[in-house]
Formats: C-alpha cells, sequence, structure tokens
C-alpha cells in the first residue's frame, strides 16, 4: 500500500534552517507531482512546494520562494524540502502529499511533521 512518512522536523531559531523528508513507498515514486502542503495553528491547509519527480519541475509558493527548495531522490524514494532562513509564521504542521496510481488513483497523505519558529 502507498505509504509517505515525513521526518526532520523540529523547534529552531528564526534565521535557522531545517531539512523535511518524505519516505515514499507501494507506487512508482518517479511519475508523479508530489507536494509540502503545511497548516499554521488555527488556520487551513496551505501548499508550500510542489515537484514532479520525474520531470524535475518545481513549483513555490510566493510565501516561501526563494527560501525553500523543494528536491526529490529517486534511488531512495524521498522526497525533501530544504527550508532556510525560517520565520516565526513558517510555522506549521508540515505534511506530504501525492496524488498516485496503484490500481486506482489516491490521494495520500504522511502523518505530519511539526515545525516550530522561536526564539
Amino acid at each position: 500500500q502507498v505509504q509517505l512518512v515525513e521526518s526532520g522536523g523540529g523547534l529552531v531559531q528564526p534565521g535557522g534552517s531545517l531539512r523535511l523528508s518524505c519516505a515514499a513507498s507501494g507506487f512508482t515514486f518517479n511519475s508523479y507531482w508530489m507536494y509540502w502542503v503545511r497548516q499554521a495553528p488555527g488556520k487551513g491547509l496551505e501548499w508550500v512546494s510542489y515537484i514532479h519527480t520525474g520531470r524535475g519541475s518545481t513549483i513555490y509558493a510566493d510565501s516561501v520562494k526563494d527560501r525553500f527548495a523543494v528536491s526529490s531522490d529517486n534511488a531512495k524514494n524521498t522526497l525533501y524540502l530544504q527550508m532556510n532562513s525560517l520565520k516565526p509564521e513558517d510555522t506549521a504542521v508540515y505534511y506530504c502529499n501525492a496524488k498516485v496510481y496503484t490500481s486506482y488513483w489516491g490521494n495520500y497523505w504522511g502523518q505530519g511533521t511539526q515545525v516550530t519558529v522561536s526564539s
């Protein structure tokens, strides 16, 4: 079955960096758009960035452009989000998301990883 497992969150000071990982299994990793989505306390879901794991095309939300970088390692079936120059407003639970086809199209989410930016 499809699984997405995030890791790498934590507490970091403003201006610091973190790298999130999303280990994927159960589907052909190098063929889909994969997304990072976040949810800040008391707010709705906000997409942050996405990448086509086959083509390498990337898209970023304006709020994170030039600070975050999404990448994938197809040999490891892992999605990454390098987050630099972190701000308190980046505090959120970060989720990995993908819509993939196995025997049907499914919309899959990881369990999320908490990122807290605070001094």
